[in-house]
């Protein structure tokens, strides 16, 4: 019974090739792979531009940080960088074999201390040796007989001449990589949307990314089972016509919250599959505490980060709302914002504290205000600070402590709060335009910086960029070029996977970017760029069936149309009795055209051929009366009916006075 069982097992294993189920791998090293995704190809080229005298001069827009320069040094030999005892690195040849004599051996410690670029020098005298100064970068110089002759080649550099900076800047610098540990060094880029990209989440594992763009749609990518070509899974247009503004994963990272400009929202599953649709209010009541649902265009959203049950939504009708996702017919809450003046004011932004026990809220007119949930709250703020930025705000932000707020705006600034002392900001960060009414700000996994991303100006010469900020010292770190042309709206930085996210865009395209570093970050990206696409082979054919219409079939087929049957009847005269048109052309069977008469007597009459018109010349009753002798004669019709019974004739005699007259 075995045997028969093993026989069957390889009988149908023989069908399959033996490469069936198993994901080819990459025939490339990871070091290519990474070296292909890095920043310095395309962005060095980018910052510097060469004009027509030959001289080099630094781009308006920046490539890279300058903290990232000592990892991408790092990468290209990461044996080195390991090793302590190691001064400098040596790029190029290897040198030749020991054994030469101890004045080569003094040499070699020498170049120890000295960084070489390029192949090794060969062996000189003492002498020579003795009277250079400085050190020597490129190819090596042929032996010289006298010291004085003339040099053949491009000349050494000074010393200390190898960059820009100075030693003691690159010692702060790597410092300060080593202090914030950016990941700035490779990049991806997440294709797919045709406008600019104005909603990302990244569920809290690191494998799942949600991206919505001003072109209606959601995309889904899964870093697990993406390949190098980097496409998405699913696409989504959760309301037609409306732009997609903000979404966010529940706290398990089972569903996530879509907001779009319609008064809405939806919640879907982890595949994307719909869930519900929150319920949408009476536009006619005038007391928004009375209505079901908003009532405009939502603003933004975001899911409670504790209470799986729990969203909060803001509205163009000037609230905000918590409902229940398990109730999708009317909300739990709603919140009116503190105003000036009565009216309805939009409520831009919104967004938790760490534990879920505050909410704050941009509102149209400038101002932030903060609720504290607690027993018997209602819509007045605890927090209410008016005129906190000219423009419509942008985006919120607490930190997980509670103690710090970050609020970005239309004004071009990105302001600091302290939430126990909110009348005045303890910073204010100017020239950081936003023409995005998505554009947020973010913290890093520890949170010693904050980001936030910039637009593209019409008349501006730098594109969109990443900005960074020291949290404790409240002072710009760095700025990385993103894009030359798009600008950057929404910006994270995943605490597990230690890549920073940024999407961009403009009116015809949108992406996410994707910054990574091979040597701080894990999984996300690098699991993904790692992966070759599946090759197709011979065995992967399969024949596609052929899908037969039931229709088409003859049991279930309908019977001929009779269309072309009756339009055939109208056409014929007998059949569909319709009366015939006047002719109006060269006549035929009888009859003659209208312009000489539309009836054969007629053209007789004219013509004049068989009878000639006399009506015109004679009485009436003398035309009759002449054919009286003949009728009486030979009477044909009427008359011999009518011979026995009709009387004589009589006919009354002119009289003399008549005729006078």
């Amino acid at each position: 019974m075995a045997d028969d069982e093993a026989e069957m097992y390889d009988g149908a294993r023989a069908q399959f090739p033996l490469s069936f189920g198993k994901q080819a791998k990459s025939q490339t090293s990871l070091e290519l792979v990474h070296n292909a995704t890095r920043r310095n190809k395309t962005s060095a080229a980018a910052s510097v531009t060469q004009p027509a005298d030959g001289k080099l001069e630094p781009s308006p827009f920046p490539s890279l940080s300058s903290s990232s320069k000592s990892w991408l040094n790092s990468l290209k030999n990461p044996k080195s960088s390991h090793d302590s005892n190691s001064k400098s690195k040596i790029i190029g040849p290897s040198r030749p074999p020991a054994g030469l004599s101890s004045s080569n051996d003094k040499e070699e410690e020498e170049e120890e201390d000295s960084g070489i670029i390029g192949p090794p020098r060969p062996a000189v005298d003492a002498k020579t040796e003795e009277d250079e100064d400085g050190e020597m970068i490129g190819p090596p110089r042929p032996p010289l007989e006298e010291e004085d002759g003339e040099m053949i080649g491009p000349p050494p550099p000074p010393s200390g001449s190898m960059g820009s900076d100075s030693e003691d800047d690159m010692e702060e610098e790597e410092e300060q990589q080593n202090q914030y540990r950016i990941p700035l060094s490779n990049e991806i880029v997440l294709k797919g949307h045709t406008k600019v990209v104005s909603a990302l989440t990244v569920d809290h594992s690191g494998s799942r990314v949600l991206s919505g763009s001003y072109d209606y749609t959601v995309r889904m990518y899964d870093f697990q089972g993406m390949n190098a070509r980097l496409q998405s899974f699913r696409q989504l247009e959760p309301s037609e016509g409306h732009q997609v503004r903000s979404l966010s994963w529940s706290p398990t990272a089972d569903r996530f919250l879509c907001v779009t400009g319609s008064a809405q929202a939806k919640i879907y599953d982890r595949d994307g599959l719909t869930l519900g649709e929150f319920v949408r209010g009476d536009m006619y009541i005038r007391d928004l505490k009375n209505t079901k649902g908003h009532i405009s265009g939502l603003t933004c959203g975001e899911w409670h980060p504790k209470t799986k049950e729990t969203i909060l939504t803001s509205s163009e009708d000037g609230s905000l709302r918590l409902w229940d996702v398990n109730d999708f017919k009317s909300q739990k809450q709603v919140i009116k914002p503190k105003l000036a003046r009565p009216g309805r004011v939009p409520v831009t932004t919104c967004a938790w504290d760490r534990e879920g026990k505050s909410i704050a809220g941009g509102v149209g007119d400038g101002s932030i205000q903060i609720w504290n949930l607690k027993p018997g709250w209602g819509s007045r703020p605890d927090i209410y600070v008016a005129n906190a930025h000219s423009d419509d705000i942008t985006g919120v932000k607490f930190s997980s402590d509670g103690r710090i707020l970050l609020s970005r705006s239309f004004d071009g600034s990105l302001k600091v709060w302290d939430l126990r002392q909110m009348k005045e900001p303890l910073k204010v960060f100017d020239d950081l335009p936003n023409n995005y009414a998505q554009t947020n700000v973010a913290f890093s996994p520890d949170e010693q910086l904050f980001i936030t991303g910039t637009s593209v100006e019409k008349d501006g010469t730098t594109g969109g960029m990443l900005c960074f900020f020291d949290r404790g010292k409240l002072e710009l770190v760095s700025r990385v070029g993103i894009s030359p042309s798009y600008s950057v709206v929404q910006c994270a930085w995943h605490p597990r996977l230690n890549q920073i996210f940024a999407t961009v865009g403009d009116k015809h395209e949108g992406g996410t970017h994707i910054l990574y570093d091979p040597t701080l970050s894990e999984r996300g990206a690098l699991v993904c760029v790692a992966r070759a696409p599946r090759k197709k082979s011979v065995d992967d054919f399969q024949a596609e069936p052929v899908i037969h219409n039931p229709h088409a079939l003859p049991l279930f087929r309908d019977q001929p149309s009779r269309k072309r049957q009756r339009e055939k009847e109208l056409k014929d005269p007998l059949k569909s009795h319709k009366p015939e048109l006047p002719i109006t052309g060269p006549g035929f069977g009888g009859r003659v055209g209208s312009t000489k008469g539309s009836l054969l007597t007629q053209y007789l009459l004219k013509q004049g051929g068989l009878i000639k018109e006399t009506w015109m010349e004679e009485d009436p009753r003398e035309a009759i009366l002449k054919h009286a002798d003949a009728a009486a004669k030979d009477p044909k019709f009427i008359a011999p009916a009518y011979a026995d019974t009709q009387p004589e004739t009589l006919f009354a005699e002119p009289d003399a006075e008549e005729e006078d007259k």
